[in-house]
Parts: structure tokens; C-alpha cells; sequence
């Protein structure tokens, strides 16, 4: 007898597994540098810390228990506080939503804003997380491109005159990834002007917006309208492993995503939201503990732009980032960064090609950099094993 193979839904036939995480299985080895992955450096996660916060936790029964679908109560309201501060006006508890990593709330909010064909506008290089949940909601991505001050508005704004009408505009507004750029005030203030004139939503994805180098990043869009959404975790300031996110969103959409998240998971994890509520609330020990990450990223940030830009002199065109983990470099020849990525690994080197990341422009000139899982020495090493790649 013959067998009838169930079939898997439609909706995955368009797409892939990311192109980052499949290289990062190909850059294990010990004799590779990897500047490849997205990865804050566990070298600097405060293990001792949460060690401690984790063992006062245990000592409250309620931390193993199941928690409300929209997160540990005491967690809310601390990050109410936080993100008050940050936005400069008061929100409340109602409208922030506790999920596992920011990811995931983007992931719910795709399925509460978004129905199939809706149009979704990206930047150009894009995050490849929005991408794939995008493409997963059957949205329509149109894709508006980058400069040093962050998204074209002047584009995105020609998209609309010719009549486009977008459920929401996704932004990473703070030292893009893979871009590297910081999304200037006057756009965000824009920004938000064109989603309340045109009705349409923002998210603004921002993870990286603590790890500023020099001088804090711009207030945030968030700043400037109640629609644009806001995502954030503690991912690169604490640990990956806590798996904490949040959204601040109006309560109508925070009460949406709650009803879909009921249906994923049910709640998150008590006992890591409670760790997390412990060190977000020492203020004294958080602020001196992200500031010895400023410090380190923005050593190896400079080191690698300046390894970059004196070895391959005219021939690489580079960000010189303010903050974050990424540099954006593009080759000014006809170097195509997906052909060259063989040559590189056996020369010991890896990184992400610029296509990984691309939604309309090819990108095949170009690369992303990762600086924050290696010392400076070894990333100048880095740069000396890409240029013998790129010149045999």
C-alpha cells in the first residue's frame, strides 16, 4: 500500500534557515576567527552576580510556579521605570509585555498587526531575524535603504506620496545591525510624524541601544508618537541565556499579543524574569557593569575599523560605529564577499556576506563585521588572514 504524505503548511515553502546561523556551524573550529556571529562576549556576563540573584530567587517558592502570559509582575514594573526614563514620559505597567527575548515579541506582533499581503517597509541591509518572521506572516517587504544617519526617510516618503500604505515600518534605530548606523533625531522625529499622518505602525527594535561608546545613544522614536512600538532585552547587557524581552506598546496591542503568546507558550520563566528583576534593580552594579562593556566593545570596535582601514587602504569602505557590535565594510572593487568567503575560511577567518543580509540590493560587495567576541590583537590578526583571502 502506497503512502499518503501529509503535507506541511504553505506558508513555509518561501523560507530559509538564516545564512548566519548555518555559517556559524562551518566557524567552531579553534583555528577560525569569527567575526561572523551576532554574540555579546560571555566573557563579560556576570556570572558570579547571577548566580547570586538565581540562589535569593529559589528561596521563593512562586519563582518555579507557572506566571501571568504577560510576565513576573515585578519585572514589569521595573522595566516600566526603565523605559519611562529612557522615552521621557510615563508608561505604565499595562503596556509593557514580558517575552522570551525580544524575538519572539517580534514574532507575536507579526501575527497581531500584520494579515497576509500586507505590506511591511524594512531597511536595506536588514536585521535577518525581521526578515524571517516577516516572510513568515506572508508579508510584502519593500525595502528602503541605509546612510551614515540611518534610514532614507526622503525614500521612504516617496513610497508613500506614490501611494504605498504599510501596516508598519520596522526599524533597528540604534547601532544597526548589520548596518552600524544610528538612525539620526530629526528622522526619528520624522518617523514618527509619517506613521501618525499616514496611520501606520513602528517597531523599533533596539537591543543594542545601551552599548553606546562615547556619548548615549538619541532619545528614542518611541519618544516621538504611541505608535511606535518598542522591543528590547537583555541579551547584550546580561546574559542570552535569560531569554528576557519586552515590548512597550498601547494595551490594545499588548492584550493581542497576551492572547497568541497564551497559545505559544503560555507564560515565560518565572524564576529567570525574577533573576533578571534582581539585576536590573541593583542600579549601582548594572550602570557600573554596562560600562565596563562600553569600554571593551568600543577598544575592539576601534581596533578592528582601524586594522580594517590600514590594510586595505582605498580598496574597503567601513563604518566607524558609536556603539553596538557590528562594522559594516563594502568592498570598493569587484570583490564578491560570498565567492571570497571559502578562500577566508581556509585562510582562518570568517565573517557574514553583505547577501545575508540583503532585501533589494544585492550586497555582494560588502560584509559584516563582528567585533565583540575577540581581543583586539586577534581581530587585527583577523584582518590580516581576510586580506591574504582577498588577495589570492
Amino acid at each position: 500500500m502506497s503512502l499518503t504524505i501529509p503535507a506541511l503548511a504553505g506558508k513555509l515553502a518561501g523560507l530559509q534557515s538564516s545564512a548566519i546561523r548555518d555559517l556559524l556551524k562551518l566557524t567552531a573550529r579553534d583555528d577560525i576567527i569569527s567575526l561572523a556571529g551576532g554574540l555579546p562576549d560571555a566573557a563579560l556576563m556576570p556570572r558570579e552576580r547571577i548566580a547570586l540573584a538565581a540562589d535569593t530567587a529559589l528561596r521563593e517558592p512562586a519563582v518555579l510556579q507557572y506566571t501571568e502570559s504577560s510576565g513576573w509582575p515585578a519585572l514589569r514594573e521595573v522595566i516600566a521605570a526603565r523605559e519611562s526614563a529612557k522615552i521621557g514620559r510615563t508608561i505604565p505597567v499595562a503596556e509593557v509585555f514580558i517575552t522570551h527575548g525580544s524575538q519572539q515579541a517580534l514574532s507575536l506582533l507579526a501575527e497581531v498587526l500584520l494579515d497576509p499581503g500586507a505590506l511591511v517597509i524594512v531597511e536595506d541591509p536588514a536585521y535577518v531575524g525581521a526578515l524571517q518572521v516577516f516572510r513568515a506572516a506572508g508579508a510584502r517587504i519593500v525595502a528602503v535603504p541605509l546612510d551614515s544617519d540611518g534610514m532614507r526617510l526622503d525614500v521612504l516618503e516617496d513610497l508613500l506620496a506614490a501611494g504605498e500604505r504599510p501596516a508598519l515600518v520596522h526599524t533597528v534605530s540604534t547601532f544597526h545591525n548589520p548596518g552600524g548606523v544610528t538612525l539620526a533625531p530629526e528622522r526619528r522625529r520624522r518617523l514618527a510624524e509619517l506613521a501618525e499622518a499616514h496611520g501606520f505602525w513602528v517597531i523599533e527594535d533596539d537591543p543594542y541601544g545601551e552599548l553606546w561608546f562615547d556619548q548615549p545613544a538619541p532619545a528614542p522614536v518611541a519618544s516621538y508618537s504611541p505608535q511606535v512600538i518598542r522591543l528590547s532585552s537583555v541579551s547584550k547587557i546580561l546574559s542570552p541565556a535569560l531569554r528576557v524581552g519586552w515590548m512597550i506598546a498601547p494595551e490594545r496591542v499588548s492584550r493581542a499579543v497576551e492572547l497568541l503568546k497564551q497559545g505559544a507558550d503560555l507564560c515565560g520563566s518565572a524564576l529567570t524574569q525574577q533573576i533578571t528583576t534582581d539585576l536590573l534593580s541593583d542600579a549601582d552594579w548594572l550602570a557600573a557593569h554596562i560600562a565596563s562593556i562600553r569600554t571593551t566593545y568600543g577598544n575592539r570596535a576601534r581596533a578592528l575599523v582601524t586594522a580594517v582601514r590600514s590594510t586595505f587602504a582605498d580598496r574597503i569602505r567601513c563604518t566607524a560605529p558609536t556603539g553596538g557590535m557590528f562594522i559594516w565594510a563594502e568592498f570598493l572593487d569587484d570583490t564578491n564577499t560570498s565567492a571570497l568567503l571559502p578562500t577566508a575560511l581556509e585562510s582562518g577567518v570568517a565573517y557574514v556576506p553583505g547577501a545575508a543580509f540583503a532585501v533589494s540590493d544585492t550586497a555582494d560587495n560588502s560584509l559584516r563585521l563582528c567585533f565583540t567576541t575577540s581581543d583586539e590583537q586577534t581581530l587585527t590578526e583577523a584582518v590580516t588572514r581576510l586580506a591574504k583571502a582577498s588577495s589570492a
